[in-house]
C-alpha cells in the first residue's frame, strides 16, 4: 500500500497528540511490579504499548512483541524476576537486533535466560527466578533501553541494585526519565555520582499515573511549521515572477492568517528529553508558547544558516532534523547518533537513500555522524519513500508534501507503531491523504 500526500494551502490545526510511548511502556512495567490494581491513564494506542500491554496481562508463555525494542528491552528484565517460563520473540528484523549486553547484564546478576536460535539475539527462553546480584557495570554508549530495563528492576532485587557505567553516557534523559517514573512509582533511585546509580530495595506502590503526550510525536508539527515558512517563500517569489493568481492569493492569504498549530497535552516541565527538540526548532524559525492546554506554534525570526547538533540525547529526533534542515536548504552536521545504526532500520542507512530520490546527497561518518553540506543530485520524478518497518521514516518524510506536491510513502500503516493517528490527523490540518 502506498498513501499519496498533498499539503493544504495554509496550515491551521488544533492537534490531540498521542500519550508518550516510552512514559507509557515505562509506567506498566511499573505498574506490574507494584502488582497494581490502579492502570496508568492516558495510555498510549500504539503498537509498542498494545504488545506489552498483553504481554503483562494473563502471563502467556509464548510472547510476540513484533517490532516492539523498547517492549523486547524492558520485558526480558520484567520476566527475569517474575514466576513462570516463557519465550519471547518478535518480527524478522527484531530476531535480527542485538540483544547479548542484556542478557549478559542480566545472567550476572543471577538470571536464567537462553537464546532459542541464534546466540545474542531474539527469540529468548526466560525463566523467572529471584537475582541475587546487586552489582554491574555496563558501558555507558549502550542503548539506554537496556540501561532502563535494569534500572526498573533494580527496586525488587532483595539487595537492590547498583549501576556503574563506563565511558560516554549516551542518551542520559532517557535515564533520567525512568528514574522520575521509579520514584513517582515509590521507589528511591538516584544517581550517586555521575557514573552511577543507586536503587534501593523495597518494591513500587500502587500509584495513580497520568501519562503526558508525546514529543517525539510533536517533532512532526514543528517540522511541517519549519517547512511551511519555506513554501511560503517559494510562493511568494512565483507569484512576483506572475506566477498562478492562486499562488499569490494563498501567500496573501498566509500574510493575513499565518500559520498556526495548536499541540494538546504537552507540558512545559517535561519528563521527556525529546522536549529539547522545541529549542532546537527555535533556531529553524519556529516559535513555541506554552498554554494550560499544552503548546501554539508560530514562525518567528529567520532560521540559522547552518545547524550543528550533538543529538545523543535526542536520536528519535534525528529523521525529522534531517528531513526538514534538506527542505529547508540548511547545511548540517549531527553527532551522537550511534544508536541509530540498532533501530527498526538502519536509520542512517535509510536516510541517506530516501533523501537520494529527493535530490539530497547527504554522508555519514563513523557509524554516528550525519551530515550535509549543500550537495545536489538529480531527484526522482514521482518519488516513493521507502520506510523499512520503520514509524519515524514514514512520519518524517510526509511533511516534505509542503514544498514537494504528492509526495507518496510507501507502507504508511507503520505509524501505528508510536502515532496510529497520524494520517488521520494530518487530514484534519487539510492534508489530502489517498
Amino acid at each position: 500500500m502506498q498513501y499519496t500526500v498533498s499539503a493544504p494551502a495554509s496550515l491551521h490545526a488544533t492537534i490531540q497528540l498521542p500519550a508518550s510511548k516510552s512514559i507509557s511502556n515505562r509506567a506498566l512495567i511499573l505498574h506490574s511490579l507494584a502488582h497494581g490494581n490502579i492502570l496508568p491513564c492516558n495510555l498510549s494506542d500504539c503498537d509498542d504499548t498494545m504488545v506489552m500491554t498483553r504481554a503483562l496481562d494473563g502471563n502467556p508463555g509464548h510472547i510476540d512483541i513484533l517490532a516492539a525494542g523498547t517492549a523486547m528491552r524492558f520485558l526480558t528484565a520484567y520476566l527475569s524476576v517474575t514466576p513462570g517460563t516463557r519465550i519471547i520473540t518478535g518480527t524478522q528484523r527484531m530476531q535480527q537486533r542485538p540483544i547479548r549486553i542484556l542478557v549478559d547484564a542480566l545472567r550476572e546478576l543471577g538470571a536464567r535466560i537462553e537464546y532459542v536460535r541464534n546466540e545474542g539475539f531474539p527469540p529468548l527462553h526466560i525463566t523467572g527466578t529471584e537475582l541475587k546480584g546487586e552489582e554491574i557495570s555496563l558501558a555507558g554508549n549502550v542503548s539506554s533501553q537496556y540501561i532502563s530495563a535494569l534500572l526498573m528492576i533494580g527496586a525488587v532485587l532483595p539487595k537492590g541494585l547498583r549501576l556503574h557505567l563506563t565511558g560516554d553516557i549516551i542518551s542520559r534523559p532517557y535515564i533520567n526519565l525512568t528514574l522520575q517514573l521509579m520514584r513517582d512509582f515509590g521507589a528511591q533511585a538516584d544517581w550517586t555520582s555521575k557514573d552511577c546509580i543507586a536503587v534501593s530495595p523495597g518494591g513500587y506502590m500502587d500509584t495513580p499515573f497520568t501519562v503526558e503526550s508525546d514529543w517525539s510525536a510533536a517533532s512532526y508539527w514543528y517540522q511541517m511549521m519549519a517547512i511551511e515558512g519555506i513554501k511560503n517563500e517559494i510562493l511568494e517569489m512565483k507569484g512576483e515572477d506572475g506566477s498562478s493568481a492562486k499562488e499569490s492569493e494563498n501567500s496573501a492569504k498566509e500574510k493575513t492568517h499565518p500559520a498556526e498549530i495548536e499541540l494538546l497535552g504537552l507540558f512545559a516541565h517535561s519528563y521527556q528529553g525529546d522536549s529539547r527538540g522545541a529549542e532546537v526548532f527555535a533556531r529553524l524559525g519556529v516559535h513555541t508558547e506554552y498554554t494550560n492546554r499544552g503548546v501554539k506554534l508560530t514562525r518567528k525570526g529567520i532560521p540559522a544558516a547552518r545547524l550543528d547538533e550533538d543529538m545523543v540525547d535526542i536520536p528519535d529526533l534525528a529523521q525529522t532534523f534531517v528531513v526538514t534542515c534538506c527542505l529547508m536548504n540548511i547545511p548540517f552536521r549531527f553527532t551522537g547518533l550511534q544508536s541509530l545504526k540498532i533501530k527498526e532500520t538502519d536509520r542512517i542507512t535509510a536516510l541517506i537513500t530516501e533523501l537520494r530520490k529527493l535530490g539530497y546527497v547527504i554522508r555519514s561518518e563513523q557509524d554516528s555522524i550525519l551530515l550535509w553540506d549543500g550537495e545536489r543530485c538529480p531527484e526522482d520524478a514521482a518519488p516513493v519513500i521507502a520506510t523499512y518497518e520503520d514509524h519515524r521514516m514514514a512520519m518524517a518524510f510526509a511533511p516534505t508534501s509542503l514544498a514537494l506536491p504528492h509526495i507518496r510513502i510507501d507502507e504508511p500503516q507503520v505509524v501505528s507503531k508510536s502515532y496510529p493517528a497520524y494520517w488521520n490527523d494530518l487530514q484534519k490540518a487539510g492534508f489530502k491523504v489517498e
